[in-house]
């Protein structure tokens, strides 16, 4: 196969759920698929030698995550956030509603939390893979986790019913009384 085919496969495989991950990285379609189209021409300029590499599909998160973090700390000097979140509809258990108001407290998380949120709880991946794609240990996953749902708690208490508690969770409990 050669070098525009092989490409050409993993983007048929892969660019969806990439693009999806994107999305829920940045908050913004056209942010996503910019950020996607910039980790595609990187990974295209290096393809001989990433075509050997046994999981393209966790390189190309790893390198979504890593870029998306990178273009956060260069952003984040123009971005001037409220403290005061937008009204909100009557009905808290309408699932539009909640999406909203999900989507509203993760953008106000520092890239790294909703990175790991993201890749943890939407991604529905182990401690480990989310540390191994962000390059980071699993303590710093858990870390990251824990104070990213408490902020989201503060943020939007009508989520809280919704959000995964670690404090019941035994490996957090295990890990906090090392």
């Amino acid at each position: 196969m050669d070098r525009d085919a092989a490409f050409t496969a993993f983007l048929d495989a892969h660019q969806r759920p990439l693009l999806r991950l994107c999305y829920l990285l940045t908050g913004e379609v056209h942010l996503a698929e910019d950020l996607l189209q910039s980790v595609l021409v990187r990974m295209l300029g290096r393809w001989p030698k990433l075509r050997h590499i046994d999981n393209l599909d966790a390189y190309a998160r790893k390198a979504l995550v890593n870029q998306y973090i990178s273009w956060r700390r260069r952003r984040r000097s123009g971005e001037v956030l409220s403290a005061e979140l937008p009204e909100r509809a009557h009905s808290s258990e309408d699932s539009a509603v909640l999406r909203i108001v999900l989507r509203q407290a993760l953008m106000r998380l520092t890239p790294k939390q909703r990175a790991v949120l993201v890749l943890r709880f939407y991604e529905d991946r182990t401690e480990r893979e989310v540390a191994a794609l962000m390059g980071c240990s699993v303590g710093t996953v858990k870390s990251q986790a824990h104070h990213a749902l408490a902020r989201l708690r503060a943020l939007a208490p009508e989520l809280a019913s919704h959000l995964p508690a670690l404090n019941d969770d035994p490996a957090w409990n295990e890990g906090a009384r090392r």
